[in-house]
């Protein structure tokens, strides 16, 4: 009996080395890889590039509150359409609404004082014009100086007035152009200064709003390593070519805008300020239409292949 278990034993043993052998021996496909870019030039240059709204000048606009405060209210969101002078935050403007209320105030009691003094001389000028030994020169004299005073404490009053309403205007955030939301920074109880808002991932201060332009066509910022530079064409020849990455051979061609003629750290897309960088880098600027099967988003990181010189 004990010898049949043995060869049943040896049995399962034998097949089990049969399967494992067939198993580990088994040639497994290769997945394809999920982006792959080629240079489409002979003499192509390498760089990598971030997409940015397209803008005459700088990459997209910036907002940064002229103001310190808390966030009290948040009128708009990430994405959305937005018209010129449209709110977009609002700070708290409890303090500065109370100065704006103490010098309506202040003009209505400089208003009522001119009006008290204006009555003043004019029963002076009129007992004078009547009499004029009446009245002496020198109370003559005080009461027109007191209109002079009296309309110069208005005019200081009104003019207060107009400086501590328009900083109170500055506490709701505006839009400066039309376009589009990129980012809201805060939100509500968050505190906003004109450094702007505390990012808490990267831990430094960054705009507390990010607008773009509404446009088929955006610009990508290519940066060329300085070890390059050389080998690029006259800026009337630049030609371009940005793959997306996450697509396999997804080409865009690229339209030469301008270059920034001056090299810099290669810290733009990584934000590594805080880090050596030994390699500097040169902006170029590119535009292109957005294709319509294709997302495509500002602070998108490409893949740009230009054309060089032989």
């Amino acid at each position: 009996m004990k010898v049949r278990y043995l060869f049943i034993i040896a049995i399962i043993g034998i097949l089990a080395g049969i399967m494992s052998y067939f198993i580990y021996n088994q040639k497994v496909k290769v997945l394809p890889p999920i982006s792959v870019d080629y240079n489409p030039y002979e003499s192509g240059i390498y760089a990598t590039g971030i997409v940015e709204s397209s803008q005459a000048n700088g990459s997209n606009v910036n907002i940064f509150p002229e103001i310190s405060g808390k966030v009290i209210k948040v009128y708009s969101t990430d994405g959305k359409s937005i018209k010129k002078g449209d709110p977009i935050i609002g700070v708290d403007d409890s303090v500065q609404r109370q100065i704006v209320e103490k010098d309506q105030a202040q003009i209505a009691y400089a208003q009522a004082n001119l009006v008290n003094v204006q009555a003043q001389l004019d029963k002076n000028q009129k007992a004078y014009s009547i009499n004029p030994k009446s009245v002496s020169l020198n109370d003559l004299d005080n009461a027109i100086n007191a209109v002079k005073m009296a309309k110069e404490n208005v005019r200081v009053a009104q003019a207060q007035y107009r400086s501590d309403k328009a900083l109170l205007d500055k506490y709701i955030v505006t839009s400066p152009i039309d376009g589009v939301i990129l980012r809201i920074a805060c939100t509500m109880g968050d505190y906003v200064s004109p450094l702007g808002s505390y990012d808490l991932y990267s831990q430094v201060m960054i705009p507390s709003v990010q607008l773009g332009v509404v446009t088929p066509v955006m610009q990508v910022r290519a940066y060329v390593n300085e070890l390059l530079t050389p080998r690029l064409p006259e800026s009337s020849k630049l030609q371009a070519t940005m793959f997306i990455r996450g697509l396999k051979n997804k080409s865009i061609p690229l339209t030469f805008y301008n270059i920034q003629p001056y090299t810099i750290p290669n810290i733009e897309l990584s934000d590594q300020r805080n880090e050596r960088v030994d390699v500097r880098v040169l902006p170029i600027i590119f535009k292109f239409e957005k294709p319509n099967d294709v997302n495509i988003f500002p602070g998108q990181l490409v893949d740009i292949y230009i054309k060089g010189n032989k």
